[in-house]
């Protein structure tokens, strides 16, 4: 996600947490330096089992957030989420970093990113702020169903814009009571009627 969305969400009123992917390693090492130096500010470690799975997760948080670009604008957390387990009896081992521009404890961050897997399954969410946190049905679909993050438009404020356009659009589907947005965009897709329904 561009240091501009950053800035979009937070002038808009809204928070996010968002998951630090490899197209920006500077962001990402600095967080795995400071998840290796410092003390977490809260930390908690979960294990859960399910049908053909066993899984470890420990969540910290750091709220030291001294040499990071300013222009990520709004940034309060760094997130260190460790997952350790089987799947279907091979390891696994995953670590995946987050930043936010919310101060809550490792507990309501690891419930937030749970329910977020829950919901879809994918990497990068926010949105405004529902009960103190942000809601998580927002925005995490950008990625995995709308290809967000394989768009090939890169230049002015052209990213910006259509990022806007397709976190309005599952807003759309939301509001319609669709809860799958796959299953939405199946559904509606070569049907103009349908779509202009919507709205």
């Amino acid at each position: 996600m561009p240091k501009k969305t950053c800035q979009i969400i937070i002038e808009g009123g809204n928070d996010y947490v968002i998951a630090v992917k490899d197209n920006q390693p500077k962001l990402h090492r600095h967080i795995q330096h400071i998840a290796s130096t410092r003390k977490p500010t809260s930390r908690i470690v979960e294990t859960e089992k399910t049908r053909d799975r066993l899984t470890t997760r420990t969540v910290e948080v750091f709220h030291d957030i001294n040499g990071i670009d300013p222009e990520w604008t709004g940034i309060q957390s760094l997130i260190r989420v460790e997952r350790i387990g089987t799947r279907k009896g091979k390891k696994y081992h995953e670590i995946v970093c987050y930043i936010s521009s919310l101060i809550r404890t490792a507990k309501e961050f690891a419930f937030g990113i749970r329910a977020h897997w829950g919901i879809e399954n994918c990497l990068h969410w926010g949105g405004s702020a529902v009960g103190g946190f942000p809601d998580l049905r927002r925005l995490p679909l950008k990625d995995v169903v709308l290809k967000e993050d394989s768009s090939t438009i890169r230049m002015g404020n052209a990213p910006a814009n259509l990022s806007i356009i397709r976190a309005i659009a599952l807003n759309i589907l939301r509001r319609n009571g669709h809860t799958s947005i796959t299953t939405a965009h199946r559904f509606l897709s070569h049907d103009i009627d349908k779509l202009l329904r919507l709205v």
